[in-house]
Order: structure tokens, then sequence, then C-alpha cells
């Protein structure tokens, strides 16, 4: 049966369709809330079982144990020094818990969860017979995505992406009036493959979008990525992620004590920046490529795109340290220039009001011998 691949435009990238011929308007029509994106990057696991709840809470950075059938939210796995494992975007719907995965690390995921189970009633399988729909919630997209949905306990699976606004147990750094991800209603529905390339056969070219414009809207919306913003020393501060996928006051968990004291009393080493990029050169840097303040390289690219309204935008992961101000990105021996805004201050973490404690060292001093009885 024929598929979104099928439709008229499509051109493939690496992950899957990256645009079905004109990259702008598919951006316009995606934030409107008209278009579907096939979203071939990312994979679905299935936790099923009487406990999965809990067990999820007792590993993982969320609060999951009362998690309702329908609530989304989303969760990282942590290594014991606080640094980023995996990601994911969780959806319970009753009786299974669905993680949505970058299709990078959906195994990984599973097998470290696999491996965390011991004697826990809960089942792990990733679900390759399931596909995957991005659309911005409002339109006739969110109307096709949630009919075509998998509905194993009667309602559709769609996950809401909790990024607009902060969760409960959660944290912004971004000081900020407005956040740009206020703005963005992201969904995603879990679909069957035979229902996703039955919806695709009534969609034309108008219907439809790729990866790169959910990209874009994802990057102006300062919204981190496991495949992108984390490395090998990535903490979930360094991108403001506690605003939605840490939960400060829940139990403890592997990697617990280093978000609290960094929360608490220090300051993340990295953070997270936002960058307008200049266009007269019409080079796009890649992720990877090296940020500068002066001659000093700070940093690096993590995520970049060409967005409908704000022209070429990046992601940046700099040195705490990185002055604020404007810097310059070197790609293919171009330097680029490049206005900063500031996502993560130099001065994010240590929110906590610690008394001073009166110094217990200092001894009395020895008494008066002339007032001796």
């Amino acid at each position: 049966m024929p598929g979104f691949s099928d439709i008229e435009g499509a051109v493939s990238g690496d992950q899957g369709i990256a645009h079905f011929g004109d990259v702008f308007r598919e951006q316009r029509r995606l934030a409107a809330g008209a278009a579907l994106v096939p979203l071939d990057d990312r994979t679905v696991i299935e936790v099923a079982g009487p406990e999965r709840l809990g067990w999820l809470d007792s590993i993982t950075s969320q609060a999951l144990g009362r998690l309702a059938a329908g609530d989304s939210t989303e969760l990282l796995v942590l290594d014991p020094q606080g640094r980023v494992e995996h990601a994911a975007g969780v959806v319970d719907d009753g009786s299974s818990t669905w993680l949505i995965a970058d299709a990078g690390d959906a195994d990984a995921l599973a097998t470290r969860l696999q491996r965390m189970k011991f004697r826990t009633q809960a089942t792990i399988e990733v679900r390759p017979d399931l596909a995957l729909l991005g659309f911005v919630d409002g339109g006739a997209a969110s109307e096709r995505a949630r009919a075509a949905a998998s509905a194993p306990a009667g309602a559709p699976i769609v996950w809401s992406d909790p990024w607009q606004r902060v969760s409960a147990g959660g944290h912004q750094y971004a000081e900020v009036a407005e956040h740009p991800g206020a703005e963005l209603a992201w969904r995603i529905a879990v679909v069957p493959r035979g229902a996703a390339d039955s919806l695709a056969a009534t969609l034309s070219a108008e219907d439809v979008a790729g990866l790169l414009a959910a990209e874009a809207l994802r990057v102006a919306a300062w919204r981190p990525r496991w495949s992108a913003e984390v490395d090998e020393r990535s903490l979930p501060h360094e991108s403001d992620w506690i605003r939605t996928a840490v939960h400060l006051n829940k139990g403890c968990y592997r990697g617990q004590e280093t978000v609290a004291k960094v929360h608490n009393l220090g300051h993340p080493p990295r953070r997270l920046a936002a960058l307008h990029l200049d266009g007269s050169d019409d080079v796009l840097p890649s992720a990877g490529d090296p940020v500068f303040a002066g001659d000093d390289e700070v940093g690096s690219i993590t995520s970049v795109a060409r967005h409908h309204e704000d022209g070429p935008i990046a992601l940046a992961i700099l040195s705490r340290r990185t002055p604020v101000g404007d810097l310059v990105v070197r790609a293919e021996g171009v330097d680029i220039a490049a206005t900063q805004q500031v996502i993560v201050p130099a001065d994010a973490g240590a929110t906590a009001d610690i008394p001073r404690l009166t110094r217990l060292s200092r001894r009395p001093s020895a008494p008066d011998p002339r007032h001796a009885v």
C-alpha cells in the first residue's frame, strides 16, 4: 500500500522524509495545525504490567506513580553522576505506558529498562509495527491523526508535549516573560502502520510536512532533544530540561543527588543558548560546528534550522562563562555572525535560600580573673 513517501514531492533524508518540496510552506501549515509529519526518526516502546508506573517512577527523573490515563509527560534516565543517558515522552492509556524515544536511543533505552526490571511485574517491548505522526493541535491535522491513532484501551494514544509550560515539580531557568515554547502545542499520535498508510493515501502535499519543518518549530521553541542536545556530559540543567522532564520533589532515583546539588547549591558547567544567524553567506552550520567569542572557542552547535519567520536559527551548548553578546559560528571555513539569546543563564542553579549558620568553632573568651568569686 502506498505510504507518505509516495506523496508527490516527498524527498527522503537520513532519518525519514525531509520535506515535500517547499519547506517554508510546510512550516506555516504545520504551525497552523493543517499538516501532519511522519516521524520516522522516532520509535515507540510499550511498557505494560500492573507495576509499570511505580517502577518507572523509581528509576527515572519524573514522578509517574500517579500518572492518570490520557496524561502526558516526559522522563530522563540518568547515570549515577546525573548525566542524561536516555529521554522519552510518556503517555499512559490505563493499561500500558507508551514511551516515545528518538530512533537512535530506543533500543538502548529498552535494553536499559529491561536490565533494571528485576522482579517487577512489567514488560518492555519496542513496537516497530506502530508509526508516529506529529502535528500541532487545533486544526484538521489533529482530527485526522486522532481518528487513525491506536486505541487499545478505548482512547486514542496521543502524546501532548509538556514543553508549553513548566510541569509540576519542575523549574524554568530561562528568564523570559514569554517563553517561545508556550506557542507550540506539539502532539504525537501513535498509529498502526497500516492505518498510517491508509491515511497517507488520502492526503496531498498540502496536508503534510517533513522533518525539516518539525525541527524548525522545535528549535524556535528552544526545545531540547536527545538526538541533538545530549552528549556524554549533558546535565538536564544545561538545556533547561528541568522545566518538564525532572520532578525536583519526588523520591530518590539514580542521579538525583547530582540534580539536587546543582540546582540547589551550584551551577551547571554549560548552558544552552539560542542563536540568530547571519544568512548573507547562505551557509548553514551543522551540528558540532564550533562557536567562538572573539578568539576563544566557547561551545558548539547542537541544532540548526531555517525558520519561515526568523530565518536561520540554531541552538548551541556553551561554556557557562561565555560572555552574553554576539558570537561567531565557524562552518565550512566561513565565519557566521550570531546574535545570542540566553536560554540558561550563567547563574542558573543555586536556587536554595540557605540561611547563614552561627559559627560554632569560636571558643568563648576566658573569664576575667578580676571577677572571680
